[in-house]
């Protein structure tokens, strides 16, 4: 190397090249030359997508060539052996793999689920291939295999997802495709042949893998194969450890004997003592409420019970729904419905708690653009949240300038709006507000403008959705109206999508710099963060409280999006619960969180959340998808298709006519939020908010739970309270130090004011230096001010 070095000034290429190709010969043999590489040096298949068709599969499962051998691996356990034998395939699916790598020399194992009858059940394919890959890990014989599954239990992008992430090189999930054929038999697929909709199948899945990866900033499936970016909700410490080791799992949950329970129950219904003339696969519901399938919060019934307290004002009503909310029956649909709250032993005086006017001052509804819900929507709650005190959200979209000014005596909407606003009967009253107080910055800035940032009261840097974690917003093109367009300085009918959060903050440094900008472009606002309830988001918000940033947002997992396909909306994130709890736990340890305000949400519906929330340390509460149910919203999960029935998440401007919401229902419901909330503080011995943030030892598990699956919960970490001194603060007590005394924009104001002031030209000529960070900011925000986007 010395002596091919010392000819770099002028290297005879040919020469070096044949010096280190004769060189990594001798060291590696002529089959192995990585610098010349011979189609029979080839120990690898290159797939083009990481699912397969069955003819795609079976040219693996037969293979030939040379160096690759082909071994199946049944996961199946026989019926008889119960719920314990479950576990003793999986030891001898581990045997058997150790004996295939080290006396057949298989190099591909194909763990295959084929093969279900009356006496053998399969393994569910998550657990064998996890389980086996990390078996394989703890005995050193993992690199000498690729793991290849045929299954019929793998049909979502989730699915597909989780078996790569957990070790599994390539997927045949058999099932689908017999199930596409089916379709096609029964006439509910026309216009399209088997080899044409399972190849759109595959490509359909391959690509939702791809935009998993891409939500991790990862970009090659090799990096991501076995990663397991993910934390299991509801599994058993030993159950992780053995099959899913060093994944994150907080609250325990169930063991192998409940898996395997499930998976029996699922084996009986599939193969019935009696036959049955016809088997109807049950609909699932999962995506959207069925009668017979999965439990949702919003139901008809307690959709209805809302609607009709917040429209009738009717106090009985709006108990009946937070009945229906806070109890679940045997739903079990949240973690916050398995804790019960810890009554004082003397209750105080409802008189002498906090007032519902101070409460509701807390309340902000969520970002939900205009784009992905209808003017009328977004309109109505800004009005209503300016009403109460609290703050409305523009969401990623930007905002009509109209909207900034307070409504003056006698004046209407389509006189301040002109025909952009569909007629309603709304009652403005002087001094009334169309303007959202908190305004969205997002990576895609759709819509930011100076006088957008000036006219806000809080600036909210979208880090990230609980919605959807990892993508940017997304707003079909049928949805981008010549409105929206005008607003988005976009173009109508084209698609908008932000990229992901991370696009444009790559550090908690620019992050930092990010939050110095925007709190330079509106000195007088406040800047919000927004993260989403994962593993690590305490770590994540301390830094986000160093950063300066006066208040951030943990987003749980649920709720959704009025913009989002359906795909992008499930399996992503985790329960507002335990996000809180560890952001507030990290800024208690780190005598941060006295600096910075903490919102929660993600389905929050009643003043049970509200009190919860706080319990679990936020000072403030975000609700979205009841309010928009308030307004009318029946829940026909159509948002992402323009279709919206009621005018709530649609542009059509027929459909936006049949819009009904008025401010007047949203400010019931959050009176009635506040009152609940009153009523529980009074029995805890509560009587400010205050008082309430991060008491999380004021909770505890719910006695008497008979959910077979919820027994094995455990809620220590949630309820964990860091042993500090008393007088760490336990809520928001302080204001950041954003150091805007040092700005240069100071001097500059001041020598500008002949232009701010009578509009004459001012020419500034002064010394600059790499300390005047974000120079020319704040100017541009006090003209925003005073002249607007003029």
């Amino acid at each position: 190397f010395k002596q091919l070095f010392a000819q770099i000034t002028n290297p005879p290429i040919d020469s070096i090249r044949e010096e280190i190709v004769t060189s990594a010969e001798t060291r590696l043999g002529s089959e192995g030359n990585l610098l010349n590489p011979e189609p029979t040096a080839c120990r690898r298949v290159e797939l083009k997508w990481p699912v397969l068709t069955n003819e795609e599969f079976g040219k693996i499962r037969r293979t030939n060539l040379p160096g690759l051998k082909t071994g199946v691996l049944p996961i199946l356990f026989r019926v008889t052996r119960g719920e314990k034998g479950l576990a003793k395939s999986m030891e001898e699916l581990s045997a058997m793999a150790r004996r295939m790598i080290e006396e057949e020399e298989v190099n591909v194992l194909i763990l295959s689920d084929r093969g279900v009858t009356r006496e053998f059940a399969p393994i569910p394919s998550l657990l064998a291939v996890a389980g086996l890959h990390h078996y394989l890990i703890r005995e050193g014989l993992r690199t000498r295999v690729s793991l290849v599954l045929e299954t019929g239990d793998a049909r979502e992008v989730h699915h597909f997802a989780l078996l790569i992430g957990y070790g599994c090189s390539a997927i045949n999930p058999y099932v689908a495709f017999e199930t596409i054929d089916d379709m096609i038999r029964e006439g509910l697929l026309t216009g399209i042949d088997h080899k044409k909709a399972c190849a759109n199948f595959v490509k359909a899945g391959s690509k939702g893998v791809v935009k998993v990866m891409s939500k991790m900033g990862i970009s090659a499936i090799q990096s991501y194969r076995g990663a397991q970016v993910f934390e299991a909700l509801g599994l058993r410490q030993d159950v992780v450890d053995h099959y899913f080791t060093w994944t994150p799992s907080r609250v325990g949950g169930i063991g192998l004997d409940v898996i395997a329970q499930e998976v029996l129950l699922r084996h009986r219904a599939a193969y019935p003592e009696r036959a049955v003339e016809s088997h109807v696969l049950p609909v699932g519901g999962i995506y959207q409420w069925r009668s017979s399938g999965e439990a949702h919060l919003f139901t008809p019934e307690s959709v209805h019970a809302l609607q009709k307290a917040v429209r009738t004002n009717n106090k009985t009503a709006y108990q009946n729904y937070a009945r229906l909310i806070n109890e679940q029956g045997a739903a079990l649909c949240t973690l916050r419905s398995l804790l019960e709250l810890k009554p004082a032993e003397t209750a105080v005086p409802l008189s002498e708690v906090e007032p519902a006017e101070s409460i509701m001052r807390r309340f902000k509804t969520g970002a939900m653009s205009y784009g992905s819900i209808s003017q009328e929507a977004h309109e109505t709650l800004a009005i209503a949240m300016n009403r109460i005190g609290g703050k409305s959200n523009t969401g990623e979209g930007g905002e009509d300038r109209r909207r900034y000014e307070p409504i003056k005596l006698g004046e209407s909407l389509a006189s301040r709006l002109g025909r952009d606003r569909i007629e309603s009967d709304i009652a403005l009253v002087e001094g009334d507000s169309l303007k959202s107080k908190i305004k969205q910055v997002a990576s895609g800035r759709f819509g930011v403008t100076a006088e957008y940032l000036a006219s806000a009261e809080q600036i909210q840097i979208k880090m990230a959705q609980g919605a959807k974690p990892g993508e940017g917003g997304q707003l079909p093109g049928k949805k981008v109206s010549e409105y929206i367009a005008l607003l988005r300085y976009s173009t109508p009918g084209v698609e908008l999508i932000s990229p992901p959060p991370h696009h444009d903050i790559y550090s908690i440094e620019d992050l930092a710099q990010l939050i110095h900008d925007l709190k330079n472009a509106n000195t007088r606002a406040s800047i919000s963060v927004k993260l989403v309830s994962e593993d690590g988001v305490g770590t994540v918000a301390a830094g986000v409280a160093k950063a300066k940033a006066d208040h951030v947002t943990i987003s749980g997992h649920d709720g959704g999006s009025g913009a989002s396909p359906w795909s992008s909306i499930k399996h992503a994130g985790t329960p507002w619960e335990l996000g809180l709890a560890e952001t507030q736990q990290t800024l208690v340890l780190n005598r941060l969180r006295g600096r910075i305000v903490v919102q929660v949400d993600g389905q929050m519906k009643t003043g049970r959340d509200v009190v919860i929330g706080a319990m679990l340390g936020a000072d403030e509460f975000g609700f979205a998808t009841a309010p928009l149910v308030v307004e009318g919203c029946i829940m026909m999960r159509k948002c992402h298709l323009n279709t919206c029935p009621v005018g709530v998440a649609t542009q059509d401007p027929v459909l936006r006519r049949k819009f009904q919401g008025k401010p007047e229902h949203v400010i019931n419901f959050f009176f009635f939020v506040a009152e609940e909330a009153r009523q529980i503080m009074a029995e805890l011995g509560v009587r400010t908010i205050n008082e309430l943030i991060g008491r999380a030892d004021l909770l505890d598990t719910k006695k008497g739970i008979e959910h077979w699956k919820a027994r094995g919960l455990d809620f220590s970490r949630i309820f964990h309270l860091p042993d500090i001194p008393a007088d760490v603060p336990r809520y928001n007590t302080e204001s950041q130090d954003h150091g805007l005394e040092k700005a240069l924009d100071h001097r500059l104001i001041e020598l500008a004011q002949p232009a701010l002031e009578r509009g004459e030209k001012v020419s500034i000529d002064m010394p600059i230096r790499n300390i005047n960070r974000t120079a020319g900011t704040m100017l541009s925000g006090e003209i925003a001010r005073k002249y607007g986007h003029d």
